[in-house]
């Protein structure tokens, strides 16, 4: 039996989540009955989202449906039937098209739309939702003038049944927007909610010297039946809500009765109106329309007026929008939003016709009102024409440019949207906890302690701070995550394309992160923060880390990677545009990144991130990621596929396993048992460092006989997915051998690297990072005198081995106050700290605490 409890708030309309099981535990076939705190049977829909070896759960996936009486916490437990559910969502083939119904709202889909109608019992609440775009041929210009703007609509070619219930139904749609930008959108019912959720993902497939997207949104339309005066409209600020009726009776000469006013700013029915304004209710404007325009992180602007014609009427402004709107009467309405919607600006929300029978209500995801989405490269090449070019310009601004290698085709955008149908204008109290389950959707977890005792992810620990020594590295652990929290804010890490990616090098002469320097702007995923935000979350428990995990992984997955293309598969590192290096590799668009959302969450749009690495070897055929630096003759070739034995095949390793434990993908499982057979087998194993990949067999070729270490082979999950195949048991000969003498050997002497492998490594860097593979392999083997060398390598380093990690350096870790004529607004700096010695840090620390904390010192 397991316990689960509320990441952050309760999903009073249904949630779905995931539960780790130890290996040989739960039956692929066990059914798996839920109870609240108090005892009570909970309906629960389940399903296995991933297998151990042996065929057992490895993962499980679980859904409830709306809880009007939400319980702090429930058990899970396998081998027992689950409840019946009174209330069912039904799937159902009717009137050409899918007819969803979750015991409240009824939505019928079909006809090339999102939805042809929304409805409650037997009122319709909207019709024709829709997918909407502008399109223009060139930027927006600085100065302003006439753009000619192509207006699309979204055509759905595919619908899908996912799931079709009895406590949650997922249909997946597909389509495009015209000649471009394919999309796919989920959405996600619960039974007994009113609320659906809606998943969109774009993209990008235009030419960014010619498409400038410059409008992109959901529409719905909105029937409205009541008078006037009981028609409501209600848009978000940073706290509360913009309280509005079409045709207003407050503030008049003329007083239409306290009840009447009451009535009106609540939501409520106006009830008999005094006669000396009944008589003129004809004579106060209705107001029409309504928009409310986020244009930045720091704020909104709001306007109305009565009808196109005539002038807009500023409203007062304010900072973060909530991103959640309501327009419809007293019988009714829809309310609709957007998660994130300041942090993904520039984005709108609104409201049209309102005083007609039929209003409209828009979530910009690209705000209409902002320039024209321009995605061209950002420098015209300063005449980088030849790889020998290239490589200088590394040498200078860390920018690996290529041409025509600067682009964004092929990148995407996932947006978190919600309709939903309600009988009656919501109350504020109603409307802020709606905006809140948009903006902060609930989650069932369970504690880090039961993930842990499942055995999955590979090697971490729980927090330690029995001793002073182990409390400073939590406490140093605790001050980076809250670094970058801090961080995020006051550089303002938030936009469209942005938000959910961290900067890679701070810049302490202009007191900024290095936004503008080539390689040192966005991170894109550089030395694995994705791994030890996730892994510091399973730690803790944190909402605020899994928050922040979220976005990154959000981002990372879908931003920093193509998904179609000439790359479709690779990601790119790291650049002022997430799109613009030139080294395209999978180490990037790694499934190990992605794990970790998919089985908390069982989120279908990660689970199609990972699904798209289904062939991952097969990338190595559009590009060689060391072409710029090889001094051998090489060209892709099928039956000899240069792979590296680090960031390459670690990244090979996660897409195979993910695809086996969550597919029974034979072809993967064995393309990923034969290439740790063969590094075994190979003269050199992991030292070797590149190996020659046959595409048709998916092995190795054994004779390779070299030595070639890389700093970077370790830094992108290669540790973690070792540790994680070794503890998997699978019996391959030689594997486990191989990467324990990498292990040791990386970090040890010059002395005996010489002895045991007739040459000292070259190359050998960020000490601290490969402190956590001596810890492995002194853990592996019991040595406790290599465990006391992996905490020297992770202090200080000695010789010529330093640990160069600036974080090691810096004796007190605090924050410093700059106000002056040099900064724009004051800030509060740690310009020791970047996201490469960051993630070194909390990776290291969280393994090495994880091995070997016996041997830590005690002061």
């Amino acid at each position: 039996m397991t316990e689960l409890r509320w990441l952050d708030r309760p999903g009073e309309e249904g949630t779905t989540w995931g539960v780790p099981w130890p290996r040989g535990t739960v039956a692929r076939d066990a059914p798996f009955a839920l109870a609240d705190d108090a005892g009570r049977e909970v309906p629960v829909q389940s399903w296995v989202t991933a297998t151990w070896p042996d065929g057992s759960v490895k993962w499980s996936a679980h859904a409830i449906g709306a809880q009007r009486d939400v319980a702090r916490a429930y058990r899970l437990e396998p081998g027992r039937e689950p409840a019946a559910s009174g209330t069912a969502v039904t799937v159902a083939r009717e009137r050409g098209g899918l007819v969803v119904s979750t015991g409240v709202v009824t939505w019928e889909l079909g006809g090339g739309t999102v939805a042809r109608s929304i409805s409650r019992g037997s009122r319709e609440i909207a019709r024709n939702v829709r997918l909407v775009s502008l399109r223009q041929g060139e930027p927006t210009p600085d100065e302003g003038g006439a753009v000619v703007r192509e207006q699309g609509e979204g055509v759905v070619e595919s619908v899908t049944v996912e799931q079709d219930g009895p406590l949650r139904a997922v249909v997946r749609l597909e389509g495009r927007h015209g000649d471009w930008l394919p999309f796919t959108v989920r959405l996600y019912f619960h039974a007994g909610a009113e609320q659906v959720r809606i998943m969109h993902t774009f993209v990008y497939d235009g030419d960014p010297e010619r498409d400038f997207l410059a409008g992109l949104g959901l529409r719905a339309d909105v029937v409205m039946h009541d008078p006037l005066h009981d028609r409501h409209v209600r848009l978000a600020g940073a706290e509360g809500f913009l309280t509005e009726a079409v045709r207003g009776l407050t503030g008049l000469r003329r007083d239409p009765g306290e009840h009447v006013r009451r009535a009106q700013v609540e939501g409520r029915p106006a009830g008999e109106i005094a006669p000396d304004v009944a008589s003129r209710l004809h004579l106060i404007p209705a107001w029409n329309d309504y928009t409310l325009d986020q244009s930045s992180a720091d704020g909104y602007t709001l306007r109305k007026r009565t009808a196109e014609g005539h002038a807009w009427v500023t409203i007062p402004s304010g900072t973060r929008s909530g991103g959640y709107g309501y327009v419809g009467g007293v019988s009714g309405g829809l309310g609709f939003g957007l998660r994130d919607f300041w942090r993904l600006h520039p984005t709108r929300l609104d409201v049209r016709n309102a005083a007609t029978g039929l209003a409209t209500a828009t979530v910009w995801l690209w705000s209409p009102s902002a320039p024209a989405m321009d995605l061209r490269f950002y420098h015209d090449g300063m005449g980088q024409d030849t790889f020998a070019e290239q490589l200088e310009g590394l040498e200078i601004t860390y920018e690996d440019y290529e041409p025509g290698f600067g682009d964004a085709h092929g990148v995407a955008r996932t947006h978190e949207l919600t309709l939903r149908a309600c009988d009656a204008t919501p109350s504020a109290a109603d409307l802020a906890a709606h905006a809140a389950a948009m903006n902060e959707p609930g989650l069932l977890r369970v504690s880090p302690e039961r993930i842990r005792q499942a055995g999955v992810f590979g090697v971490w620990g729980l927090p330690d701070r029995s001793t002073p020594a182990r409390a400073l590295i939590e406490d140093r652990l605790d001050f980076l995550f809250d670094l970058y929290v801090r961080e995020r804010e006051q550089r303002r890490w938030y936009g469209f394309w942005d938000y959910g990616d961290v900067m890679h090098t701070y810049d302490p002469d202009r007191h900024t992160w290095r936004y503008d320097v080539g390689g040192y702007a966005w991170d894109n995923s550089e030395l694995s923060p994705d791994l030890w935000l996730w892994l510091q979350y399973l730690r803790t428990g944190r909402a605020d880390v899994f928050r922040f995990a979220e976005a990154m992984t959000r981002h990372t997955g879908e931003v920093d990677v193509y998904h179609l293309g000439r790359w479709k598969g690779l990601g790119s590192r790291h650049n002022v545009q997430h799109w613009g290096c030139s080294c395209k590799q999978l180490r990037i668009s790694n499934a190990a990144y992605r794990r970790f959302h998919h089985y908390l969450t069982a989120d279908e749009r990660t689970g199609d991130l990972m699904d798209e690495l289904s062939t991952p070897e097969e990338t190595f055929l559009a590009i060689d990621p060391t072409r710029k630096v090889r001094e051998d003759v090489y060209t892709p070739d099928p039956a000899g596929l240069s792979v590296g034995l680090g960031t390459d095949w670690g990244s090979l390793a996660a897409a195979w396993l993910t695809r086996w434990e969550r597919h029974g993908d034979e072809r993967a499982r064995d393309r990923l048992l034969g290439t740790m057979a063969d590094i075994g087998a190979m003269p050199r194993r992991f030292l070797t460092g590149e190996g020659r990949l046959n595409l048709e067999t998916g092995r190795f070729d054994t004779s390779r006989d070299q030595i070639s270490v890389s700093h970077l082979s370790s830094l992108f999950g290669l540790p973690e997915m070792c540790a994680e195949l070794i503890a998997l048991d699978l019996g391959v000969p030689g594997f486990e051998e191989a990467w324990l003498e990498y292990c040791r050997l990386y970090l040890a002497t010059p002395e005996q690297q010489e002895a045991e492998v007739g040459r000292r490594l070259s190359g050998i860097s960020l000490i601290q990072a490969h402190s956590r593979l001596t810890a492995y392999a002194a853990a592996r083997t019991g040595d406790a005198g290599m465990a006391a060398w992996a905490w020297r390598k992770f202090r200080l380093g000695e010789g010529d081995q330093l640990n160069r990690n600036p974080l090691q350096h810096q004796e007190k870790w605090e924050l410093t106050l700059v106000d002056g004529p040099e900064v724009p607004s004051p800030v509060r700096e740690a310009p020791f700290v970047s996201t490469n010695s960051a993630a070194q840090y909390g990776l290291a620390a969280i393994c090495n605490l994880a091995l070997i904390a016996e041997h830590l010192a005690e002061d």
